[in-house]
C-alpha cells in the first residue's frame, strides 16, 4: 500500500471517496466520475477532530486498513475483531444501546498533520471507521459516535473498491479541496 500525497489529491484516474457531512452523503469517484452515491450517518456531536469529542473529522484521509473481508454480512466487530456474533434483532434486544459495528471496517488515517494526524487530532488513533450498521438505524442524519455508518449493502460495494491506500476526503459542504479555506 502506498500512502497518498496531498499534492496528488484527488486522483485523476483512481478510486477515491468523498464524504460530505452537511449532505450526509458518500460519493465514490473514479477520477472525475461519480460511480456510487450513498446516504451515510456521521457524528451526532457534529464535525471536529479532537480526541474524545465524538465528532467526525474533516480533511484528507486514506484507508489504512480494510477489515472483515472473509466475514459474513452482519458480522459483529469489537476492537476491530469479529467476536463470532452475527447481528440479529434478538442480539440487538439483548444489548440495548450498543453501538454496532457490522459487516466490514474501513479504518481511516489522516493525511494532514495538525488537522487529522498526530497529537490530539489523530483520526487513526481515534478509531474513525466506515462501517456497517443495523437496518433500523437512520441514514441521512448525523447519529454516530464519530464514525461513518453505512447500510451493509452499500458498505460491501465500497469495501470492494476502496482498498487500503484509497484517498478519502471528509468535508462539511466545501465546494473545493485544492485551496485552503475555499468554499
Amino acid at each position: 500500500m502506498r500512502t497518498p500525497k496531498l499534492a496528488e489529491l484527488p486522483p485523476t484516474e483512481n478510486i477515491w471517496l468523498e464524504i460530505d457531512t452537511s449532505q450526509q452523503l458518500l460519493r465514490c469517484w473514479r477520477g472525475a466520475k461519480v460511480l456510487h452515491e450513498y446516504a451515510i450517518s456521521s457524528g451526532a456531536a457534529g464535525n471536529g477532530e479532537q480526541n474524545g469529542s465524538g465528532k467526525t473529522p474533516h480533511g484528507w484521509h486514506y484507508v489504512r486498513a480494510a477489515i472483515g473481508a472473509d466475514r459474513p454480512e452482519n458480522a459483529v466487530f469489537r476492537g476491530r475483531r469479529w467476536n463470532g456474533e452475527v447481528f440479529s434483532p434478538a442480539l440487538d434486544e439483548s444489548h440495548p444501546g450498543r453501538d454496532w459495528i457490522l459487516t466490514r471496517i474501513l479504518w481511516l488515517c489522516g493525511l494532514e498533520r495538525g488537522v487529522n494526524r498526530g497529537g490530539q487530532v489523530d483520526s487513526q488513533r481515534r478509531y474513525i471507521y466506515l462501517h456497517g450498521t443495523p437496518p433500523d438505524q437512520p441514514m441521512g442524519v448525523a447519529a454516530s459516535h464519530g464514525c461513518i455508518r453505512l447500510r451493509n449493502s452499500d458498505l460491501l460495494t465500497i469495501f470492494s473498491l476502496a482498498v487500503p491506500g484509497t484517498p478519502v476526503w471528509l468535508h462539511g459542504g466545501r465546494q473545493c479541496f485544492d485551496e485552503p479555506g475555499c468554499d
